[in-house]
């Protein structure tokens, strides 16, 4: 007699997996951390969907986070609630959309997973679609002589700090992954000039002469949104996404104001941890 799987497991396009129910009624709660996890590794994006309603309020969605490793706190503690304020400071309390980056970059330390779970999904025509970049896979697609002239490049990040984060960063353009080593890309992505975004970011480039530096934008941009390595995850309810944050960049598509979007995330550390050396403290 076979064993009954524990999940069903696709693949995604154009990267990642989508994992849905062995049977009916089954709970995320139910399923084996330790898989998820070699999985998340290894192909660094799950789509958990069509599981029965799970996590319905932050300490049910903190105890499967604690299943993943150390969470990483903050001074909200550990799951933030992501949704429009009336009265946001910061773009990522808005409906505007948010550009490309790497979570933990203004922090001492740089968790490995995002663990998201959808509260309540936008409607279809509301926009607010979660987007993620493999920088592996667009490295491993990218000429040589580009990643040549990659190499040469750093970028200095500061933002005032009016949530939980802010502060200034100097990273270069490609790091080795911190588990695998592998090259891996990190970039936070400017924000598009004429459009609504509060507390914007600055960025001042090392490695490229000035009169260079929109050409050199222009071209990664093109790069980062090559749908071949770039996807907008569109929310439903009771999904619950995983994320690594150190071989994935991500972001947000603007959505309707005063929509039911909320997410949840928390974050996992690394074992062991991750430090930022790219941080600049009291910069």
């Amino acid at each position: 007699m076979q064993n009954t799987p524990a999940f069903n497991v696709s693949a995604h396009s154009p990267f990642g997996l989508m994992i849905t129910p062995a049977h009916n009624g089954q709970t995320v709660e139910q399923l084996d951390v330790s898989q998820l996890i070699a999985l998340a590794r290894e192909h660094h994006l799950l789509i958990l969907r069509g599981f029965a309603p799970t996590f319905v309020d932050s300490p049910s969605f903190t105890r499967f986070a604690e299943q993943w490793g150390a969470i990483k706190m903050w001074p909200f503690g550990a799951v933030l609630d992501v949704k429009e304020h009336p009265d946001a400071t910061d773009h990522i309390f808005d409906h505007s959309g948010v550009p490309l980056h790497w979570d933990g970059m203004y922090k001492p330390t740089i968790p490995e997973f995002q663990l998201f779970n959808c509260l309540h999904a936008p409607a279809e025509d509301e926009g607010g679609r979660t987007t993620f970049l493999d920088t592996e896979a667009l490295l491993a697609h990218t000429p040589q002589e580009v990643i040549e002239r990659w190499r040469d490049v750093s970028v200095t990040y500061r933002i005032r700090q009016v949530v939980h984060y802010g502060g200034q960063v100097c990273s270069s353009l490609l790091v080795e992954h911190p588990r695998t080593g592998k090259p891996v890309l990190r970039y936070n992505e400017p924000a598009q000039e004429g459009e609504r975004f509060l507390n914007r970011h600055a960025l001042q480039y090392h490695g490229i002469e000035p009169d260079q530096v929109r050409a050199f934008e222009e071209d990664l941009q093109a790069r980062l949104h090559d749908p071949r390595f770039y996807y907008g995850h569109a929310w439903q309810q009771n999904d619950v996404v995983i994320a690594d944050n150190f071989s994935l960049l991500h972001g947000r598509e603007a959505f309707t104001a005063r929509s039911a979007r909320h997410l949840q995330r928390v974050h996992i550390h690394a074992d062991p941890l991750c430090h930022n050396t790219a941080l600049q403290p009291g910069a």
